[in-house]
């Protein structure tokens, strides 16, 4: 869409013809002193809550105190099967085939998991691929593989670096990466959307890179779950894994999602650990028979569920089941389309978007570098009423969520950002 005006009165008739304009209200939007709305755009770091996760918490608190252990096996939504009330929801949302897909532990723990079957390293191929500017837990979690299997972490992973002076990584580095060390690369982990520029990456083609290099390949789709069309299972990854309180509105330090591609599911050499979760449901609760692995990713499962954790992400999923990729997704270019024409707008030389320009190598996220600016510009962002998120040294990551934020969001943030700046 290139037809953007400038305006107060273009962004709320934006709003009056948007199809999702009435989800906002299905949310808690946070307030100021006098009770007025904060503009939030912080859905990259944590969701905002939705306004029915409440009753769907309260109906499993009800079970349990009415209900006892018998919850597992009576009421509404048995807790014994209360996983598989997520699972193909959440398919949809990443684009994944039902087997593919397993709610379950946090994010990086699940990541740690999958690095036990997926990573497989020989003294000669064992080195690991990230981008140069990973979410440091997927840092961290690499280098502690690397030093599980006695290898030197420095040696042991490889940088996918954006060029000097640019923000965004190149496909053709990558390439000449697996030119130079193909032989010796075991894992390629990526993040589906990097967190830091917000570059939505071409999983499909990294994934037949690496794979014609003989290379496992995961993506952390922490800030691509419930942002884009993810397409996991068509993407060819062997693994992939995704917190659910960022973009899929499950509450702080919920449940996550972990996908394996279906050509994994009935492979009962891959290396695992396991737990009586990932025991055949049939006779799990016999207790004294041998382990018998279920296929797929619910194969991968550890411990019974945290039943609470999980109805917040069903009240959540419900909500995306309603509304659907094509819809959200539609609207998010529509609405960050428009954030980039404002921001471009203000003609300010100090200002520059470092997320991609494509529509379809970003989400929904923009991150703004402010040169000579420090972090007393988000304080006062801050103070006039916006949420957002500043990254160091000068970047500050907003992310108009379109479940919940509106076209006025957008104007309104602009224009405090243009009035801080000229002051």
């Amino acid at each position: 869409m290139s037809d953007y005006q400038l305006g107060l009165e273009y962004a709320k008739t934006q709003d009056q013809s948007d199809d999702l304009s009435a989800y906002r209200n299905q949310f808690h939007i946070p307030k100021d002193t006098n009770g007025n709305d904060l503009i939030y755009f912080t859905g990259n770091s944590l969701g905002l809550q939705p306004k029915s996760t409440m009753s769907y918490v309260e109906e499993e608190l009800k079970a349990w105190a009415e209900l006892g252990v018998e919850g597992h096996t009576e009421g509404k939504h048995p807790w014994l099967h209360y996983h598989e009330f997520l699972t193909e929801n959440m398919a949809n949302i990443v684009g994944a085939k039902p087997i593919e897909v397993i709610v379950m532990n946090t994010l990086t723990a699940n990541l740690h998991f999958m690095m036990v079957s997926f990573y497989k390293p020989t003294k000669t191929k064992y080195k690991i691929v990230i981008e140069a500017d990973a979410f440091p837990s997927d840092k961290f979690a690499v280098e502690s593989q690397l030093r599980h299997h006695g290898f030197d972490e420095k040696d042991g992973i490889i940088l996918w670096k954006p060029r000097k002076g640019n923000e965004l990584a190149r496909y053709e580095d990558l390439e000449a990466i697996f030119d130079l060390y193909g032989d010796e690369i075991a894992l390629t982990l990526i993040g589906g959307v990097n967190y830091y520029t917000g570059q939505y990456f071409d999983l499909k083609r990294i994934t037949s890179l690496a794979h014609f290099h003989d290379s496992m390949v995961g993506f952390d789709c922490a800030h691509g779950a419930g942002n884009v069309k993810l397409n996991l299972h068509d993407s060819g990854a062997d693994f992939a894994v995704w917190c659910t309180y960022k973009y899929l509105n499950s509450g702080p330090g919920s449940l996550a999602g972990c996908f394996v591609h279906e050509r994994h599911a009935n492979d009962r050499e891959l290396n695992r650990f396991t737990g009586w979760w990932s025991h055949n449901k049939k006779t799990r609760f016999n207790m004294r028979d041998e382990f018998d692995q279920l296929p797929g990713a619910e194969g991968w499962q550890l411990s019974n569920p945290p039943i609470l954790s999980m109805a917040a992400i069903r009240a959540s999923l419900d909500m995306f089941a309603e509304v659907g990729m094509d819809k959200l997704v539609e609207k998010s270019k529509k609405l960050t389309g428009y954030f980039e024409f404002l921001i471009e707008q203000l003609n300010n030389p100090n200002i520059k978007i470092i997320t991609p320009k494509d529509p379809s190598e970003r989400g929904c996220q923009l991150s703004i570098q402010v040169l000579n600016a420090d972090k007393k510009l988000h304080h006062k962002l801050t103070e006039s009423g916006v949420v957002s998120d500043w990254r160091e040294p000068d970047v500050i990551r907003c992310a108009p969520v379109p479940l919940y934020n509106s076209y006025l969001d957008v104007y309104t943030m602009v224009e405090k950002l243009k009035e801080i700046l000229n002051d």
